[in-house]
């Protein structure tokens, strides 16, 4: 049986690099924080990112007049470590809790906790990891992929950081799931394996997942009327 051409090979690594740093969500990658993950579906988010999610046909957003968001959480519970402390998963959660509270609270006034007329957001947060960076294509050939596998062993390769969600939205009074979504995003680089992850580095991503509820809701709105 003949090999396949090294270019064959070096082709299809970096297609393989490529489909990792991608945004978009794998069913490998739901972290069982959601009750059901059979009906979700490929769509695209309001700035234009894949995502998976599901929406009750039958819902109709009007009938709720405000929105309590719950403190969001890690699931599963991470171990902190040497790049990602204990103190920066914090101010992730705290972060994305005051985007979240902003973003939701120009669309509809925010509860103090459920009940009848509130709808209830229910975020996790289900990654937050770094990976060596993909090769770029340059880096394609016989000679440089000595030069990257070198870099990488020594640790000083860019590090991708890969940031995971996943939220339902329930009625606040019956507890009825509403709608659910799943979605990856990507976080600043860093410069290598022991560069430390900042809040800073991950705060566009969180700004724009709450920016994307916010424009999902008003979205509904509209169409209920």
């Amino acid at each position: 049986m003949k090999s396949l051409p090294r270019i064959t090979l070096l082709c299809a690594a970096l297609l393989a690099v490529a489909a990792c740093s991608s945004n978009r969500v794998d069913p490998k990658d739901y972290s069982g924080f959601l009750k059901d993950y059979s009906r979700l579906q490929e769509a695209k988010s309001p700035s234009g990112d894949p995502v998976m999610r599901w929406i009750d046909p039958k819902v109709n957003i009007n009938q709720y007049s405000q929105v309590f968001v719950e403190p969001s959480q890690f699931y599963p519970k991470p171990q902190p470590t040497a790049v990602i402390s204990q103190q920066t998963l914090q101010e992730i959660t705290r972060y994305f809790n005051e985007a979240l509270r902003r973003e939701m609270g120009s669309v509809m006034p925010l509860a103090k906790g459920p009940g009848p007329g509130v709808i209830v957001v229910r975020p996790a947060i289900t990654a937050v990891s770094t990976s060596n960076e993909g090769l770029k294509p340059y880096e394609v050939i016989p000679i440089a992929l000595i030069a990257a596998g070198v870099n990488t062993a020594m640790g000083g390769r860019d590090q991708d950081v890969d940031v995971g969600v996943e939220a339902a939205f329930l009625d606040g009074a019956s507890q009825k799931v509403l709608a659910q979504v799943v979605r990856k995003g990507a976080g600043q680089e860093l410069e290598n394996d022991t560069q430390k992850l900042t809040l800073n580095d991950v705060k566009p991503v969180l700004d724009g997942w709450a920016k994307d509820m916010r424009a999902s809701f008003l979205a509904a709105k509209q169409k209920g009327r």
